[in-house]
């Protein structure tokens, strides 16, 4: 049961599970991106900037920046999801940031300066992804009567 207010369910909603999904995956991501051989050429791993060559799984390039943003992006999906109003923000909002992150990535050189982040186009495609489909999730777990709990 929910109270009042919606602030916590008893019972975990379709959209808190998700947004712990989604949240305990950025977490492992964040974690992987500093591991050698998970992510290769470890070695040559800049604080942050497209001089990064390192890899996670080899595709998607990452820096110590890129890693330390996965991380925290994981911990607040993991802290918003105690709520259905915060599990709906967080995968609404984070998919909206991840949209505009995508629209930088198709514009920006990615050997310039601005490609501080740092991105490629595997991680330009995976950005599109995942901001389509956070925010899916947000919307459509929070349809009808179900969005109040």
């Amino acid at each position: 049961m929910a109270t009042r207010t919606g602030a916590r369910a008893r019972t975990s909603h379709p959209v808190r599970r998700a947004a712990q999904l989604v949240g305990a995956v950025f977490l492992l991501v964040g974690v992987l991106g500093f591991v050698p051989g998970i992510t290769t050429g470890y070695d040559s791993m800049t604080f942050a900037g497209h001089e990064s060559e390192a890899k996670l799984l080899g595709l998607f390039q990452v820096s110590i920046l890129h890693n330390l943003v996965h991380l925290a992006f994981g911990v607040a999906g993991l802290a918003l999801a105690r709520t259905v109003s915060g599990a709906r923000t967080y995968l609404v909002g984070g998919g909206a940031l991840y949209l505009v992150l995508w629209l930088y990535g198709l514009v920006i050189d990615h050997d310039s300066g601005a490609n501080f982040v740092p991105l490629n186009t595997a991680d330009n495609w995976l950005h599109l992804f995942l901001g389509v489909g956070m925010i899916a999730l947000g919307v459509l777990l929070t349809r009808g009567g179900r969005a109040r709990r």
